[in-house]
């Protein structure tokens, strides 16, 4: 059985997911981001297995072969995942892990690990949205407009995530965050686990 947690959490581009879980991880003990496998090419600044585990096409593709990820997926001509070892040794060593992927590989993740907890963040409207994805300043118009659309086929599956979170302040969005993340690590069932030596005390008392 996992001593840690394992959070999924998506969001459409603009929804200021990645600017979130980065304080989150900052702000949180014994909380990491599990890091994906990928056969794009490293940039300048990367590291391998800081950023990203950069591997070959064929590397991959036989880690495919050996049921080796909880999910991954093809993005234009480049390969990601997310290895299943990597993340079941950081669970067995009670660390509780965040995977930050997509609806589709939340659907994927789900069905290996059922008990993962998932949160979506959404964005307060369909205008900030807009006005994020255009103030990257780095997007033509057509390819906002497709983000736009992007947008919107990801947040129609916001049902299937057991928390939503609005980024509308990000303080308080952060917040919510820490809270979701404070209030799994007090379930009876994990308490049982921190709490072994004190429980057998409170309850043999003569």
């Amino acid at each position: 059985m996992h001593s840690g947690t394992l959070y999924i959490i998506s969001a459409p581009s603009g929804a200021g997911k990645t600017s979130l879980v980065k304080q989150l991880i900052t702000d949180t003990d014994n909380l990491t981001v599990s890091v994906s496998h990928t056969t794009r090419a490293m940039r300048d600044g990367e590291q391998h297995g800081r950023d990203y585990f950069f591997v070959p096409v064929d590397e991959f593709k036989a880690m495919i072969g050996r049921h080796a990820f909880l999910e991954h997926a093809q993005v234009f001509d480049n390969f990601y995942g997310t290895a299943r070892k990597t993340v079941e040794d950081e669970l067995a060593s009670g660390q509780d892990v965040i995977l930050e992927i997509d609806w589709q590989g939340a659907q994927q993740v789900r069905q290996m690990i059922p008990s993962c907890r998932s949160i979506f963040i959404l964005p307060p409207s369909v205008d900030v949205l807009r006005q994020r994805l255009q103030g990257r300043g780095q997007d033509s118009d057509e390819v906002i407009a497709r983000r736009m659309r992007d947008a919107v086929t990801e947040m129609s599956h916001y049902a299937e995530f057991d928390y939503l979170v609005v980024n509308d302040d990000f303080q308080q969005a952060l917040n919510q965050l820490k809270s979701i993340v404070t209030a799994n690590r007090l379930t009876t069932e994990r308490q049982q686990r921190q709490l072994a030596a004190l429980l057998p005390q409170l309850l043999n008392q003569t």
